[in-house]
């Protein structure tokens, strides 16, 4: 009995068993990669998706997070300015969220609106035609989604129209604006219509110049390292406002979506009982089967060890094999889960739940392997010491 040829022919006598146990393996292996996938994945993504621009603090009104309340900082110039002049930060912008109208044919629609300063903005990628400069009062920016709504591209002109007012149900403020480019919004929701122009033309669109509001301030460190610092600079300096790093970002939205965090544990849990069970019943059943074969091997002199091995060596075969179906099926499955989740209303259209990585793949193989040999150990012991001279004779008989 050399190699694993004892193990890949019991395997092969009851190829229709072993097919089965394989799906399942596989099955409970794609389960164990998507739940690894899911439990890092959510940090992951969401620590991406803020740092995509390079803009690692953020600063909104006292007890909020970021586009968390309609709550707005008010007198955001000069506090961009004075929040611009600290040695640790490289650059700082406000933005202001708002709901505004668009003019399409002889009815409105609904956007959403960004009032944004182009020159230190964190929220939004060029994907065709210019972006804004500081100083452009006439330009507008917009989603793929608000273009198809509004009928508009690069170069059209657009009317944008403000809050209603509730008393003359009309609206109070409107303006022409040329579309600059199209822009891809970091934080909007898949589908959601937005446009974007300089902050003071968004402020005077809302009808919030007195109060010079914005939603909040991005501002980015010089370097890397120094983030914790600079962020408790900022804390200590500006007490009425609430600075929360990337990564005191990250540890919110872990608290908010810890049933997934619990999930990922409960069911990766029951994947892997699911797996050693299905190789620990295999393996015991391949052994009952072909105990007289073993008992002769002993006879002839293989040792208890080299049986062990053998079946503990069928055992990591079993998960290897397994395991590589369920990896292509955990990737499947995870792309389909991920579609069904982001879809919900609110969640930005940039954020994962199942992210996918190197070193997802190594935990889960480590672990499944592992639970393959751990498995095997019952039935290794159960080969090891069946009696020679009673099975030869059961044989035999």
């Amino acid at each position: 009995m050399t190699g694993l040829g004892w193990g890949v022919r019991s395997l092969g006598r009851h190829p229709l068993r072993t097919a089965l146990s394989l799906a399942g393996i596989a099955v409970a292996a794609a389960m164990l990669l998507d739940m690894v996938m899911l439990s890092g994945g959510i940090d992951k993504s969401f620590s991406d998706m803020l740092l995509l621009r390079g803009y690692q603090i953020r600063l909104t009104p006292k007890g909020t997070l970021p586009f968390d309340t309609e709550a707005a900082l008010s007198g955001a110039t000069p506090l961009v300015r004075q929040i611009r002049a600290h040695p640790g930060i490289a650059a700082a912008g406000a933005v202001l969220g708002t709901s505004v109208y668009g003019r399409s044919g002889d009815s409105l629609v609904t956007l959403f609106g960004y009032g944004v300063e182009p020159e230190a903005q964190a929220i939004y990628q060029v994907t065709e035609g210019a972006d804004l400069s500081a100083a452009d009062t006439a330009g507008v920016l917009l989603s793929e989604p608000a273009a198809r709504l509004l009928g508009a591209g690069p170069g059209d002109t657009i009317t944008l129209v403000g809050r209603l007012d509730p008393q003359m149900a009309a609206a109070g403020v409107g303006r022409r604006l040329v579309v600059r480019g199209m822009v891809h919004w970091l934080y909007a929701y898949r589908g959601q219509p937005s446009v974007g122009t300089v902050l003071p033309v968004m402020q005077r669109l809302a009808r919030e110049t007195a109060e010079d509001p914005a939603s909040l301030i991005l501002a980015r460190a010089a370097r890397d390292d120094a983030v914790p610092a600079v962020a408790a600079a900022l804390r200590a300096r500006f007490p009425q406002l609430e600075v929360n790093s990337a990564a005191d970002l990250v540890v919110h939205a872990r608290k908010r979506l810890v049933y997934f965090t619990q999930l990922s544990l409960i069911l990766g849990t029951m994947s892997l009982i699911v797996a050693v069970l299905l190789i620990g019943t295999l393996l015991t059943i391949t052994v009952n089967e072909r105990l007289g074969e073993i008992a002769t091997l002993r006879a002839i002199g293989v040792s208890r060890a080299s049986v062990m091995l053998q079946v503990l060596a069928e055992g990591v075969a079993l998960t290897g094999i397994g395991s590589a179906f369920g990896v292509a099926l955990g990737l499947v499955t995870a792309r389909y889960l991920d579609a069904i989740l982001t879809s919900f209303p609110g969640l930005p259209a940039t954020f994962s739940f199942f992210v996918p990585r190197a070193d997802t793949l190594a935990v889960a193989a480590a672990v499944l392997l592992l639970a393959g040999s751990l498995a095997g150990v019952y039935p290794a012991w159960l080969a090891s010491r069946a009696p020679i001279a009673a099975t030869l004779r059961a044989e035999a008989t």
